[in-house]
């Protein structure tokens, strides 16, 4: 497998690069291009999934369904439908953008900085569900109004691009 590339961005949004993913999250994150993808089934339930406690940031925190980076020469649609299948063994079906100017940066406790350009999506999941561990400690299937509640009530418990996610409106499209 070979190393997956993260593309560096300018200020306003150009393609100025690469470099390795290994190498991009540090307390001087470069911007970069990611995506958020909120996962629904056929009952409008959200699936909503807590990072693993192995992972460099946000370990443990309640966030999105799936986050990830597409390559250098890769669509959002095929970048999207490759982490679903890397972080949750499943596939996925109408892929639709929700925020596609979503940007932000934040600074996790261990100093490590995320610096993204970042567009949300909403697809429905395709097949069952089989986590990676190594991404994924657990998982559940919510109402989106059930989240939006407890975003408000219990903000440390989420990924800070999630509450931002939710204060433009990402549920509201959803």
């Amino acid at each position: 497998m070979s190393e997956e590339l993260v593309v560096l961005l300018d200020e306003a949004g150009t393609r100025i690069g690469t470099e390795p993913k290994a190498h991009v999250h540090t307390a001087e994150t470069p911007l970069h291009l990611a995506f958020s993808c909120y996962l629904f089934n056929e009952a409008g339930q959200l699936l909503m999934t807590r990072r693993a406690l192995s992972k460099k940031t946000w370990a443990g925190v309640w966030t999105n369904s799936f986050c990830g980076h597409p390559g250098p020469e890769e669509s959002f649609e095929a970048a999207i439908a490759r982490r679903a299948g890397q972080e949750l063994g499943t596939s996925v079906t109408a892929i639709r953008s929700l925020l596609p100017d979503f940007r932000y940066r934040a600074v996790d406790a261990s100093g490590i900085v995320e610096n993204e350009i970042c567009p949300v999506f909403a697809a429905v999941i395709g097949a069952d569900l089989d986590p990676n561990p190594d991404e994924v400690s657990e998982y559940a299937w919510v109402d989106p109004s059930a989240l939006r509640l407890a975003a408000e009530a219990t903000p440390f418990a989420f990924s800070p691009w999630l509450l931002e996610q939710i204060a433009q409106g990402s549920l509201d499209a959803g």
